[in-house]
């Protein structure tokens, strides 16, 4: 395992992050099965561990906290807050009410006094930046959270946030958590550039593209891993993107067999390839998926390999550009772009 540090926090971190969003009722992962994950995750070097309070509705959260009983201080623990958590109206976002709140419940789910990260899971358009960060601040200072980030964040907004802080003296954040892979790779065009400018620690997500990059997704095979039976339009093959995909994806694994890989080293060895990113989140649902991730552990792509991928899918190309993330919401509501 490798380990870097974690922006400029001074912690060091394992590059490759267990993911826990399949614990729970989306993965149907166990108590016992997510306790074997966890501890064959720190037995091969993880040492850090990524979760959110909406992962199965805060499931996920009991799930690890259960799985790292009595040996909290060996972990660097992530969570997550923002999403909806119910039907109120103020059970989401990330005003200083709801994250007072939140953060308390994800403690007690998790059984721990504090975390090391605590993660704004997606910017909240209608909370101020000072508002966010004061609360976030207060909460560092009041010992319940070591560190704080952004999930998922455009790159004007991690740019403003960065602002903010300075202007009215208050933490700042200190990682950015993006969705990036091989299939897309929009993120290099504008979110890495400024992570890099402000010294952020980058845990990138979905690297394995959602399944397409896991070897179980070819020419000719029926698709039927578990994302495509809960989100089936990224998979029909009727959709250009996803014909993109299935060439560009039959391309990688003729460039990974001749490197004498599999195409989940490729594709976790390409993420973590990258200057500005820290560490590549997986999120295996059973424990063959984690093994099999873990054999990327030490993997170091070479620059011939590395171009290769580079006239597959071009640099600062999305693929599937309608899958984005961190697309401002005036591109998404025709309402905000209106006089």
């Amino acid at each position: 395992m490798q380990y870097r540090t974690l922006g400029r926090t001074g912690v060091q971190v394992s590059t490759l992050v267990l993911g826990a969003m399949n614990f729970g009722k989306l993965g149907h992962t166990t108590q016992g099965e997510a306790t074997a994950i966890v501890d064959a995750a720190l037995e091969a070097g993880i040492n850090l561990i990524d979760t959110a309070d909406m992962y199965s509705q805060g499931e996920s959260e009991e799930l690890v906290g259960k799985a790292i009983a009595g040996r909290r201080d060996d972990i660097v623990l992530a969570t997550k807050a923002g999403m909806p958590m119910g039907d109120e109206r103020n059970q989401r976002g990330s005003s200083r009410r709801w994250l007072v709140i939140e953060l308390d419940n994800s403690l007690r789910r998790l059984g721990v006094d504090h975390v090391d990260l605590y993660q704004i899971h997606r910017w909240d358009p209608t909370t101020s930046d000072e508002e966010t960060l004061s609360a976030l601040t207060d909460l560092q200072r009041a010992g319940k959270i070591r560190y704080f980030g952004s999930s998922t964040f455009p790159a004007y907004r991690i740019v403003q946030a960065e602002w903010a802080a300075r202007e009215h003296h208050l933490g700042r954040y200190v990682t950015e958590q993006p969705s990036y892979s091989i299939l897309q790779r929009g993120i290099e065009a504008h979110v890495l550039p400024v992570t890099e400018q402000y010294g952020l620690g980058v845990l990138a997500w979905s690297p394995l593209a959602s399944g397409w990059l896991s070897g179980a997704i070819r020419a000719g095979r029926e698709i039927t891993t578990s994302r495509s039976a809960i989100l089936p339009a990224r998979f029909d093959l009727s959709i250009p993107a996803n014909q993109a995909r299935l060439h560009a994806v039959e391309q990688l694994a003729t460039v990974a067999d001749e490197a004498g890989l599999t195409l989940i080293q490729l594709a976790l060895g390409f993420v973590t390839a990258h200057p500005a990113v820290t560490s590549a989140i997986i999120g295996p649902r059973t424990i063959d998926h984690l093994h099999a991730q873990l054999a990327a552990a030490d993997t170091v792509l070479p620059a011939d390999v590395l171009d290769a991928i580079d006239a597959i899918v071009a640099p600062g190309v999305d693929l599937a550009a309608g899958e984005k993330f961190d697309t401002p919401p005036a591109l998404l509501d025709p309402a905000l772009r209106r006089r």
